[in-house]
């Protein structure tokens, strides 16, 4: 299985240059559920029998070892544990994966392990087992609490299961995360408020909150469901964040809220332009070498995947960043960001020299799109609510 490799830039066009390299988090994907929901472009597959957990988890330790030549000797910040459906795994499969890890990198001692979990799929010494492994910090995919809507959505759980998985997160982690979707078939500004309200009651320490949208290839894209006008889905999101707002949740990125202190500090590394190696099936990686930033792409499906890492090639697809690029890949992260981002970072994070953004910036800010000042960039809100006109100011033709 050969890995295509695609070329960088174009003639005589230079590598980046870095003094320092990014922060690095690793993101391990796994890719089963118990049934696809008709919402979801994740590359997610339904199990069908028995998981190979034991198989899976030698592939994923096997895959990282392919990857450790390109990051010798980095700190490894933080690890998620997303899919699919991560907590179909059982605590000792989960706890084999990070006593692996732990084997092969230097995982920072107080590294953040979030892992995702579905209601659907939660008992109580399940997630014993995960805190004993090593997690310490627990994403449930709720979505909503509203039973109806919860089977129009095709989910698997009932709003009961979604409590009591936050309340077994609460009690055996204690950092978590409740995934609530809007906008949904049928909603309204009030039915979405309850569904904030309940989650609230919960006291989980982050929140993420964003719109259904119907995704390409996807049930739902192939059969739309009737969802609130764009004037609702707008009067439903203010509704949303203002009550967050009031309750003292952060909102720190486009759809994630936070008490303080509690950000993601995954996702985080992402929106500032991080690097990560992800492995998995279908994991992508995005990896800054002294002289180059590599992408790279893993085999999609679980048994190609599988495959693939048996044969020493994990990697389905690796390619340089051309350096006319890097604007707008960091501003399609930083710019998700509320605070926005430190001027001085796009040339730590890119190996690009600041002076290739300064017109683009300019323009944005005349169009009213970003504020800045000598050390900060970040959008206004009328940047935010036009954020993909705003990141797409910063695409460059080559």
């Amino acid at each position: 299985m050969a890995i295509h490799r695609a070329q960088p830039g174009r003639g005589g066009e230079q590598n980046p240059r870095f003094e320092a390299l990014p922060p690095l988090s690793l993101y391990v994907h796994l890719p089963w559920c118990v049934r696809k929901c008709p919402y979801c472009d994740f590359n997610s597959h339904e199990a069908n029998g028995e998981l190979p957990e034991a198989q899976y988890v030698q592939a994923l330790l096997r895959d990282l070892e392919h990857a450790l030549p390109l990051i010798w000797g980095r700190p490894v910040h933080s690890i998620f544990i997303g899919g699919g459906t991560p907590s179909l795994f059982s605590a000792q499969a989960i706890d084999e994966l990070l006593a692996g890890i732990r084997a092969r990198v230097r995982l920072d001692a107080d590294a953040e392990i979030t892992m995702e979990a579905n209601p659907g799929t939660v008992e109580s010494e399940r997630f014993r087992g995960y805190a004993e492994a090593g997690v310490n910090r627990i994403s449930v995919g709720v979505q909503t609490f509203d039973d109806a809507a919860l089977k129009a959505l095709g989910r698997i759980h009932a709003s009961g299961d979604a409590v009591r998985a936050a309340e077994l997160a609460a009690r055996h982690v204690g950092n978590f995360n409740l995934d609530l979707m809007y906008a949904l078939p049928g909603q309204t500004v009030d039915l979405a408020l309850r569904d904030i309200e309940q989650a609230l009651a919960l006291e989980p320490t982050h929140l993420s909150a964003y719109q259904l949208t119907l995704e390409p290839n996807t049930l739902f894209h192939r059969y739309p469901p009737a969802l609130p006008d764009e004037d609702a889905q707008i009067d439903i999101e203010e509704a949303v964040h203002a009550c967050l707002a009031q309750a003292g949740y952060q909102r720190y990125e486009t759809s994630a809220f936070a008490l303080p202190g509690r950000q993601c500090r995954h996702n985080l590394n992402y929106w500032r332009f991080g690097d990560y190696v992800g492995i998995g099936a279908g994991a992508h990686g995005k990896i800054s070498l002294p002289d180059k930033v590599l992408r790279q792409i893993r085999y999609k499906q679980p048994k190609a995947y599988l495959s693939a890492v048996e044969q020493g090639q994990p990697v389905q697809e690796e390619r340089e960043v051309p350096l006319s690029d890097m604007p707008f890949e960091f501003m399609l992260n930083a710019l998700r960001l509320t605070d926005g981002f430190e001027l001085s970072s796009y040339a730590e994070r890119t190996g690009d020299s600041m002076a290739s953004i300064l017109d683009a910036l300019d323009a944005a800010q005349a169009k009213g799109l970003i504020e800045r000042d000598h050390r900060w960039a970040r959008p206004t809100d009328l940047g935010r609510r036009f954020l993909n006109d705003l990141q797409a100011m910063f695409l460059k033709s080559v």
